[in-house]
């Protein structure tokens, strides 16, 4: 579980892929260290787990499901992603709850700065638009952000400068590819409206005291 705080920018130092499956090496010093054989790290948005480390990098497997649906696709080495710890329990959750399981990617349609902030106009794929409202929470690249702006197949985030420097988007440019997760409220609620689990509200008759059963669950 993360709060979509990114900690540390890192670096790709290897990607070596497989037939049907990658593992990637990444350099952050502060992710692990603390890290041990077997937690997870969150890049870019993609939780993944530590296999190998050393004083400055770590080592994790990528499933060719992530590899098919997110941008943790081909990365070159050198190029540079939001690294955060997961959350301890009993920290501030600065951001939301970010869980590292990504819905899929938005290419970055167009950038507007302002004098001090930077807006980004990401796509938003038909399978995710509900789960997207103004002013709820989604994370781009593992990064806790408030929509600011949405339509049928868009969404935008207004960035301060701080966020531009501390983590990826401040590199990004028009048609590059995000990872993006929603908000995990809005998936529950999807998922029990399609099961049908959720009717509305409707009058129900008190019994009289004769017919309650006191404790009863039905």
């Amino acid at each position: 579980m993360f709060t979509g705080i990114i900690e540390e920018l890192g670096e790709v130092l290897a990607w070596d892929r497989t037939a049907d499956a990658a593992r990637i090496t990444v350099r952050g010093p502060l992710a692990v260290s603390d890290a041990a054989h077997g937690d997870s790290i969150s890049v870019s948005g993609v939780c993944l787990t530590v296999v190998e480390q050393g004083d400055d990098w770590f080592t994790a497997d990528v499933m060719a499901q992530t590899i098919a649906v997110s941008a943790l696709r081909d990365p070159a080495p050198g190029s540079r992603v939001n690294l955060e710890r997961a959350a301890r329990v009993g920290d501030r959750l600065g951001g939301h709850i970010v869980q590292g399981h990504i819905d899929g990617t938005a290419t970055l349609l167009t950038v507007t700065e302002g004098e001090a902030w930077r807006v980004l106009r990401f796509s938003l794929a038909a399978d995710v638009a509900a789960l997207v409202v103004d002013k709820g929470s989604i994370a781009v690249d593992g990064i806790s952000l408030t929509v600011s702006a949405v339509g049928d197949d868009w969404f935008e985030v207004s960035l301060i400068p701080e966020t531009l420097t501390a983590t990826t988007l401040g590199e990004r440019t028009v048609g590059d590819l995000v990872n993006i997760e929603t908000d995990i409220l809005a998936r529950h609620v999807q998922r029990m409206l399609r099961l049908g689990q959720y009717e509305a509200a409707s009058p129900t008759t008190t019994p009289s005291p004769a017919t309650t059963t006191v404790g009863s669950h039905s």
